[in-house]
């Protein structure tokens, strides 16, 4: 079964210096009907303004994955990290036991586009930990490209948790499937373009709950960017 989630049907907030969208419930946005979808929590479509940014906070026992689509995403964090996350980079940040962080936009006159995703973990209370690693369009084009999982396969990035993130590029008559196993749960969420899902149409921003399917086909791409979440119900 597939449920189509409209981009408009999305929480939204403006700080003036960040704009948001929540998939899921977040902060000041709640909707007891989605709180999460298997052990997906956020995805979060962040825009911050040039010279702002997220102060130094905590987060504990969460699995955050950060995707760049423009702009550069400034990181510091307690465990020493200083990094720069450009466009086609995916960051890693195992939460564990506790961590602190903060994220800024240092370019003048650009926007920072950014996803943020928290999955939960496997098991809490693990030591924090980093990972950030470059995934180039070409990787991207007309396949699912594997970003993240829980053993690292294909170069992807490590997660301590039960699921597995694609990401892909579509367009014409690129297409490509995903084998799925119909007892897990499966979350497509369109960043931009147009693309069809198992023959649904999405529009960007547009996202597609997949439970008991044995494959996802994506197909009829038009400037296309998609992530894909193979996940534990």
């Amino acid at each position: 079964m597939l449920t189509l989630r409209k981009s408009s049907e999305r929480g939204y907030a403006d700080h003036g210096w960040l704009k948001s969208f929540h998939s899921f419930s977040f902060a000041g946005y709640y909707d007891p009907n989605h709180m999460g979808w298997g052990n997906l929590r956020v995805i979060n479509e962040d825009r911050i303004a040039p010279g702002t940014g997220f102060g130094t906070h905590g987060h504990r026992d969460m699995e955050i994955i950060s995707y760049v689509v423009s702009g550069n995403l400034a990181h510091k964090d307690s465990m020493g990290n200083v990094k720069g996350i450009p466009p086609g980079d995916v960051q890693r940040m195992s939460a564990g036991s506790g961590v602190q962080h903060s994220e800024f936009n240092h370019a003048e006159g650009e926007t920072t586009h950014f996803f943020q995703i928290w999955i939960e973990p496997s098991k809490k209370g693990i030591p924090p930990g980093y990972e950030q690693k470059t995934f180039s369009t070409a990787e991207k084009q007309g396949v699912l490209r594997l970003l993240a999982s829980s053993d690292a396969a294909h170069g992807s990035v490590l997660i301590h948790a039960d699921a597995c993130l694609y990401s892909g590029l579509f367009d014409g008559d690129q297409a490509a499937t995903l084998e799925l196993v119909p007892t897990r749960l499966a979350y497509v969420h369109l960043m931009r373009g147009k693309l069809l899902v198992n023959g649904q149409a999405l529009a960007g921003g547009d996202a597609a709950l997949i439970e008991g399917e044995s494959r996802i086909e994506l197909t009829q791409g038009e400037d296309a960017e998609v992530l894909v979440f193979d996940l534990a119900p």
